[in-house]
């Protein structure tokens, strides 16, 4: 009997065919088709890229995040149930970040809920776990008045990252984008589409907008040559997966997978200060509160090469007797200008300031346990 193989099916946005005009290198990211990096050639590569969203803009097609909208008079209800944040403080227009958790406390996934409407949300899931959040919120909230659609093939995304990030999208909108605060969102006309919804949100440790327009690819390219066209002025540059991971990196932003998975828990994660216990039973807070009571057994910290090296993900940390941790993250800070990592290692010897080595390719190399997150951008004036 034939053994017949199955050939992975990668998905693609609708923005393919442009970044691979732009001459963008591309990469399989979770089952898509994504731009890493574009060529120097116009300006671009990981750390021009990542150099142009801390000083000017930067556009990101984020396409492949998830989105799931809950609407009805539940749909409060079922938010709180699965999330960890109060969705009951936020007013029509606000976003929080927040988590889906499992029942031990650990996650599902990482999520930015926003809402829309007096009984309407959405919530922005990450890619590579778009089916297994919208099938656990889904199966979740059955018990509560609301619709839960997958609304992710509905929208293209893209993100207007850095200072100048509002200065670009405002020359396409008719929205007062001065008036939306960080982590809110509105509605106006852009580029000639109405009714398109703009958040105040990223991934990049930046200020900057991420809007959401119709998911056709004649539509798609028109907006996103408009956005790069509307911030030349401002240096804006196409941008990658490369430039996302570690302008996310210095802010000590947790990729799922990396610094939050199905084995950690929020206490181990640093995520409690958007866990909030006081709100009404949610899926995993009695697993929190024992896990609270027991001690956590490993935390995340923050490292800073010493020693000429790169702490790469899944690499050991060390102390003089052996094994502590293990590295989550880990590359050059192109801002910083120096080589950074997220590592989980013991409570007791988590203290910044303490000396640990990391074994890269059979060589202890030295790092010392800095402050987190390594960036934060500048406050206004």
């Amino acid at each position: 009997m034939s053994v017949v193989e199955t050939i992975p099916i990668v998905r693609k946005t609708a923005l393919n065919a442009v970044h691979r005009q732009m001459g963008a290198k591309m990469v399989e990211f979770n089952g898509w088709d994504m731009p890493v990096e574009y060529p120097a050639a116009i300006g671009c590569g990981i750390v021009a890229e990542h150099m142009a969203v801390r000083t000017g803009v930067g556009i990101f097609d984020v396409s492949h995040m998830g989105d799931i909208r809950l609407a009805g008079p539940g749909a409060l209800a079922a938010v709180q149930h699965v999330s960890m944040n109060d969705a009951s403080r936020l007013a029509i227009g606000q976003a929080q970040y927040s988590a889906l958790l499992y029942p031990q406390g650990t996650f599902v996934d990482d999520v930015i809920v926003h809402r829309l409407g007096e009984d309407e949300y959405l919530l922005v899931i990450n890619a590579g776990t778009r089916e297994k959040d919208f099938n656990w919120v889904r199966d979740n909230t059955r018990q509560f008045d609301c619709a839960v659609e997958h609304l992710s093939d509905d929208f293209t995304q893209i993100a207007i990252q850095g200072p100048k990030g509002v200065n670009v999208l405002q020359k396409l909108t008719d929205a007062d984008l001065g008036a939306v605060k960080f982590y809110w969102v509105t509605r106006g006309t852009v580029c000639g589409l109405k009714n398109i919804l703009m958040g105040r949100t990223g991934y990049t440790a930046e200020d900057g907008f991420e809007i959401y327009i119709p998911a056709d690819e004649a539509t798609s390219a028109r907006v996103w040559h408009a956005i790069l066209e509307a911030g030349k002025e401002f240096g804006a540059v196409p941008c990658g997966l490369g430039a996302r991971n570690t302008l996310r990196l210095e802010g000590k932003l947790p990729l799922y997978g990396h610094e939050i998975s199905d084995t950690i828990n929020v206490w181990e994660a640093g995520l409690d200060r958007f866990c909030k216990m006081e709100k009404p039973d949610f899926i995993g807070r009695t697993a929190l509160e024992k896990a609270k009571a027991e001690g956590v057994k490993k935390t995340l910290v923050g490292l800073e090469m010493v020693d000429r090296g790169i702490a790469r993900d899944g690499y050991k940390v060390l102390d003089e007797r052996g094994q502590i941790g293990y590295v989550t993250s880990g590359s050059p800070a192109p801002f910083l200008k120096k080589n950074i990592a997220l590592a989980y290692v013991p409570p007791a010897q988590a203290a910044v300031g303490t000396m640990v080595k990391v074994d890269i390719r059979g060589q202890g190399v030295k790092a010392k346990i800095i402050p987190t997150p390594f960036y934060k951008r500048p406050k206004k004036a």
